[in-house]
């Protein structure tokens, strides 16, 4: 028997198409097969959702991210990125599963308040004998209900290397492209409406070998599957290239293969007017973090200038670490005025952001046939916004969604499922998912104490 859902007396931003000042949308079995002005027409059996006052938009893409990092906010709050990473590394190999499994309930329960039905992880920290890491990310999310793509990020090229990061939390080669593989084999969902899809995503070029990076481009098309890493993310990490790969990140990449329309970069902070013109020939994806960028004084990327050279931009929360509690639909608004306060008031529009933030960041993904708009055929992955109370002196629903602070959440469905209604979780109690956090980060402040290490809010 056909599930029906059918959104009524609710305004109507499906990104592409025409807006929709009243109107209703019908969902069957999880995918959305109609919608337009007016009431809805009557089907028997059918759920009803009341949206008078509110805004329907399709999902929210969160197309960068770092879960375990819940665990460990609040730390080397004044650092450069450089700074902040040596401030961290020996902390987070401390982590063990427990510390994973707390940390990404919390997040992914964080991200599903903000009105997130899809998001990315990217976890690149594997430290022997502390149990299955990206299992317990997983689990999480499948907990949740979020639609997920976890990356196995690695990192080969330690402080011996001339890398960054400490020998400690990096792994060798061959190990790293096995686990990656068998994460893909385990994991990997390529079928429609999928809720899980892999990605392989060395870390970044400060953390990795030139060969493992054409290794994992080689085994991610070989298994038809995307890739991600961190791209010109601060200006210590241009330096760090011509210094030691002797070109600029943006060429190191396209050197490697890894420029395409299979991969997409987080951050892309300083890019030259050649690098913007090569993403969009290529078709290459970015995760734009516009508060992590921020916090950490990384500077504002171009984003303006990349979407009218026509390359993909999709909003990244980043790890909580760099980017403390920020929301997804927050980061519409960050991303609108960085880009006001760089190139002026006409830089970048509430619609555009709202489109960043759905359609932009399923291209990212590869799956901008079944998500990022609302229209028939597209999987029923839909956010009701409250703009009624004090958000109805805003005529303009988008206006007021993306201008101030995000509106309430009434109701977040992922695949017409109800993940969030009226503001509280209700696929897990949001109560244990704020305490799982709280103590992921308890258990690896003791972890990293048992190993010597302290946890400061300054540089160290």
């Amino acid at each position: 028997m056909t599930a029906v859902t059918l959104i009524e007396n609710v305004a109507v931003a499906p990104v592409t198409g025409p807006e929709i000042a009243r109107g209703h949308i019908r969902v069957d079995d999880g995918l959305i097969t109609a919608l337009g002005e007016g009431p809805a027409p009557a089907v028997p059996g059918a759920e009803r959702v009341d949206g008078t006052g509110c805004l329907a938009t399709p999902g929210l893409v969160n197309t960068h991210h770092h879960l375990y990092q819940w665990a460990s906010q609040g730390v080397a709050q004044d650092a450069t990125l450089f700074e902040w990473l040596t401030a961290l590394y020996r902390i987070w190999a401390a982590m063990d599963a427990d510390v994973v499994k707390g940390a990404a309930t919390a997040g992914l329960g964080w991200l599903a308040l903000s009105g997130c039905t899809t998001t990315t992880d990217h976890h690149y920290i594997f430290p022997k004998g502390r149990g299955d890491l990206f299992a317990a990310e997983i689990e999480a999310a499948r907990d949740l209900g979020l639609r997920f793509h976890p990356c196995r990020g690695s990192m080969d090229r330690g402080a011996s290397q001339g890398g960054l990061p400490p020998d400690e939390v990096v792994e060798g080669l061959d190990d790293i492209l096995a686990a990656t593989a068998d994460a893909v084999d385990a994991y990997h969902d390529p079928s429609p409406g999928s809720m899980l899809r892999v990605a392989v995503a060395p870390c970044s070029p400060f953390s990795v070998s030139g060969e493992l990076m054409t290794e994992a481009a080689k085994l991610a098309r070989d298994k038809g599957v995307r890739l991600h890493t961190h791209l010109c993310e601060t200006v210590d990490e241009e330096e760090h290239c011509l210094e030691q790969m002797g070109c600029a990140p943006v060429d190191y990449m396209d050197e490697l293969g890894w420029l395409g329309p299979d991969v997409w970069v987080a951050h892309a902070v300083h890019l030259r007017d050649r690098d913007i013109t090569r993403f969009a020939e290529t078709g290459t994806g970015t995760a734009h973090c516009p508060s992590s960028n921020g916090r950490l004084g990384a500077g504002i990327a171009r984003v303006s200038e990349m979407l009218r050279a026509g390359a993909a931009v999709g909003l990244g929360v980043d790890g909580s670490a760099s980017s403390e509690l920020t929301t997804l639909s927050g980061e519409m608004r960050q991303a609108l005025l960085f880009q006001r306060a760089r190139y002026g008031p006409a830089a970048l529009t509430a619609r555009q952001a709202l489109e960043m933030g759905t359609l932009g960041g399923a291209r990212c993904l590869g799956r901008q046939d079944e998500l990022g708009t609302l229209e028939p055929g597209k999987l029923a992955d839909i956010v009701l916004w409250r703009i009624d109370g004090f958000a109805a002196a805003v005529d303009d629903p988008v206006c007021a969604l993306v201008f101030g602070p995000a509106p309430p959440v009434a109701r977040v469905l992922v695949g017409g499922r109800t993940v969030v209604q009226d503001g509280e979780l209700r696929t897990v109690p949001q109560d244990a998912a704020a305490t799982a956090g709280a103590e992921a980060h308890r258990r690896l402040i003791r972890l990293a104490a048992d190993r010597g290490y302290t946890v400061s809010r300054e540089v160290r």
